[in-house]
């Protein structure tokens, strides 16, 4: 647990974009891997991807539960939770960048979950899993069920609409 626990919560995070859902939810993936640990076996692949997979699962499964097309609300809540909602080791700054610096990271990190945010599941999850926790193309397959080329679509179709909604938002901003 202590091994993939940043990296499940981050996941969560990055789907619900609601750290007390991503908690909760990093929590009931625990649970399950200690229920369903039987049915891991090596030979099928990585202890990571197997782990991914059921994370992936109880996202899906949340998705379906809380009926969320599109998270404009939780949007909304995300912007005025901003300070409740970062993590032990968010709060833990480098003491090197200037306060500048971070300012400028931290917009930009804010603006990229929201848009994130924005796009549909499909193409949210294959980009997280892609971009953010840095898995191959075949682990992505494996955990979404995909061929590899529909991963790999479903990735650049993400990053094209990422890049649609951040080059707006940016517009937006410097029009303010």
């Amino acid at each position: 647990m202590r091994l993939h626990n940043r990296r499940i919560y981050n996941l969560c995070y990055r789907f619900t974009n609601s750290p007390d859902d991503a908690q909760d939810l990093t929590q009931e993936v625990f649970i399950r891997v200690y229920r369903t640990m039987g049915s891991y076996h090596v030979e099928k692949g990585a202890f990571t991807t197997w782990l991914t997979t059921l994370t992936r699962n109880l996202l899906v499964d949340h998705f379906r539960r809380s009926k969320q097309d599109r998270v404009t609300d939780s949007i909304d809540a995300g912007l005025r939770e901003e300070d409740d909602s970062l993590s032990l080791s968010d709060r833990l700054e480098d003491p090197r960048p200037n306060p500048d610096d971070r300012l400028a990271s931290k917009e930009t990190q804010k603006m990229v979950q929201l848009a994130l945010a924005r796009i549909s599941p499909d193409l949210r999850e294959a980009v997280i899993l892609r971009d953010l926790q840095d898995m191959d193309y075949k682990e992505i397959a494996q955990v979404l069920r995909v061929p590899e080329g529909t991963v790999k679509s479903r990735i650049n179709r993400g990053r094209m609409e990422l890049a649609r909604l951040l080059s707006r938002n940016k517009k937006q901003a410097s029009n303010e």
